[in-house]
């Protein structure tokens, strides 16, 4: 429930501040008075976009207020929850536009952007402009009053999900298929790739140990010389090495025992002996390992040079890569072959999840088509009610089982027949303005008894009707208010007189300045503005009179 407005700045409002009351709440005033200035200032704390235009003072900003009672709704609650919103009892809402154009908006002091402040409003407030009644031929619009009618909020989400499920199900079965045909074109190609490579059958490091084993085959003969001539050194030869170490411990070993320092290093020559002598059986052994072998020399070339030209050929720099690619395009064409297996497995999936969500959207549709007969019934009631005897609703559902989606099977089309003619035609092009307004009122009056929306506004829904249609008109609102808030502007007296708190709009100049107003009026003053709208001024006697009879 919106308990406040304020606004300060705003096109020709200097500063205004609105209590509103838990019922009905009727705004008057002539016209031009400002009172579609309110409402645009309204509209931009529920979401809609800042125009500069809209700041008459440009030194100073914009600044419009909104204080909602929340009463632990829910939908509300789980909103802010969800946002990191702080929740309180009070909502609080400000939007302020800046001097340079520049808008922000807060909830309860955070800022938020516009989508959630939109998101938000749709939870506080239902926002009824004149131009609004296009949303009637609307088929959400239109979907939505039945769904409503309905009352089944969980199956429709049950079914969200399961059509959530069965694209996604369309669309896994679509790609794989897709898939399919790509490997089936590429399979031939990728068979000749993957034979080339299993027959290679290269080994891990094969090509990088060839090269190495290559070099040294080249060189066989220069370095079994180097091998041949170090071992020589070591212990062949006319003083071998290793023999001058032996003979070298041998001369100093004796001394030992009187030198004790000699020791440590007689140990260290003895190793150093051994060392030698173990190197150079080394060498001897790599010098009869290396041979020259003119066959093993030409294997290694052919398996080398076949290694290169497929490494250039699919751009890899090492036998790594090769067996990595041969494993690839071993998966590659295992998948084919058992890619039949899976597209017949996400086929049983998909047929499993179109049966689920057909059968929430039939039942979506049984309960919908419940509705039809007694929402006609009530609106064309209602028709009568405000002044349009011979107009006549029909819903038509159209369940179409081929054409699901989100929503259902459903094609909903309100039609409407003005004049009991007997042809019913879309109704959103055969109503007037004033049918389309006394329409939408009829509807929203049927849908709010079912809609948890805490405050309805209307901005002159009495376009086009008089007399006794805007009395009933008056009594419907009347009615609404009972269980719920609402706000309408109007220029009927008779919906005037129903006011649970009657606002009057009007200009005054201050400081050589136009200004709009706005002021609660008493007992007294309120009999004297339907008076006025009654018979003009100045009333006559029986316009109070009439006056007095419709406030009681």
């Amino acid at each position: 429930m919106l308990k406040k407005l304020i606004i300060q700045n705003y096109a020709i409002i200097d500063a205004v501040e609105i209590d509103f009351s838990e019922q009905l709440n009727i705004i008057t005033g002539e016209t031009g008075a400002g009172k579609s200035i309110l409402m645009g200032a309204l509209s931009l704390i529920l979401g809609e976009r800042a125009d500069t235009a809209a700041l008459p003072d440009k030194s100073k900003k914009c600044f419009i207020e909104g204080y909602f009672e929340v009463n632990n709704k829910k939908s509300v609650l789980n909103f802010l929850q969800t946002n990191d919103l702080d929740v309180d009892d009070e909502l609080v809402i400000r939007r302020e536009i800046a001097t340079n154009g520049k808008s922000r908006a807060f909830v309860n002091d955070t800022p938020v952007n516009l989508e959630q402040l939109r998101n938000l409003s749709s939870f506080l407030v239902d926002l009824h402009r004149q131009f609004d009644t296009m949303s009637l031929g609307d088929e959400q619009f239109q979907r939505e009053v039945i769904d409503a009618l309905a009352n089944h909020p969980a199956l429709l989400t049950d079914l969200g999900k399961s059509f959530n499920e069965f694209v996604h199900a369309g669309k896994a079965y679509q790609q794989l298929s897709e898939e399919k045909e790509n490997f089936i074109k590429e399979f031939d190609y990728n068979k000749f790739l993957f034979e080339e490579l299993e027959q290679a059958n290269f080994q891990p490091n094969e090509l990088e140990e060839a090269d190495q084993q290559l070099k040294i085959l080249s060189n066989a003969e220069q370095i079994k010389t180097g091998l041949s001539k170090a071992t020589y050194i070591l212990q062949e030869g006319e003083t071998p090495m290793v023999q001058q170490l032996k003979s070298l411990y041998q001369q100093l070993l004796g001394y030992g025992s009187t030198f004790p320092q000699l020791a440590e290093l007689l140990t260290r020559i003895q190793a150093t002996q051994i060392e030698l002598a173990d190197i150079a059986a080394e060498l001897e052994r790599l010098n009869d390992q290396t041979q020259y072998d003119a066959a093993a020399i030409e294997r290694l070339n052919d398996r080398v040079a076949l290694g290169y030209k497929l490494q250039k050929k699919h751009g890899i720099n090492d036998t790594a890569g090769l067996l990595v690619l041969q494993q690839n395009l071993s998966e590659k064409l295992s998948l084919v072959l058992n890619i039949d297996d899976q597209l017949h497995q996400l086929e049983k999936t998909l047929q499993v999840k179109k049966a689920e969500t057909l059968n929430l959207a039939q039942k979506v549709s049984a309960n919908r088509k419940k509705q039809v007969q007694g929402f006609e019934q009530s609106v064309n009631n209602l028709l009568t009610q405000v002044g349009m005897p011979n107009a006549r609703l029909k819903v038509e559902i159209v369940a179409d089982e081929k054409n699901i989606n989100r929503f259902g099977i459903d094609q909903i089309e309100f039609l409407f027949d003005a004049n009991k003619s007997g042809q019913f035609k879309p109704v959103g092009k055969v109503a007037s303005g004033g049918e389309l307004s006394r329409l939408m009122l009829c509807i929203k009056s049927l849908v709010a008894e079912k809609v948890d929306l805490a405050t309805l506004i209307f901005d002159e829904i009495d376009t086009g009707i008089s007399g006794e249609a805007a009395k009933q008109v008056g009594i419907i609102l009347k009615g609404l208010s009972a269980n719920r808030q609402i706000i309408c502007i109007t220029h009927q007296p008779q919906i005037a007189g129903k006011a649970s708190t009657h606002f009057y709009v009007y200009k005054q100049v201050v400081n050589e300045k136009v200004k709009t107003n706005i002021s609660i009026l008493t007992l007294e003053e309120r009999i004297d503005a339907i008076a006025k709208m009654l018979g003009g001024e100045p009333p006559t006697a029986a316009a109070y009179e009439n006056a007095r009879e419709m406030i009681r």
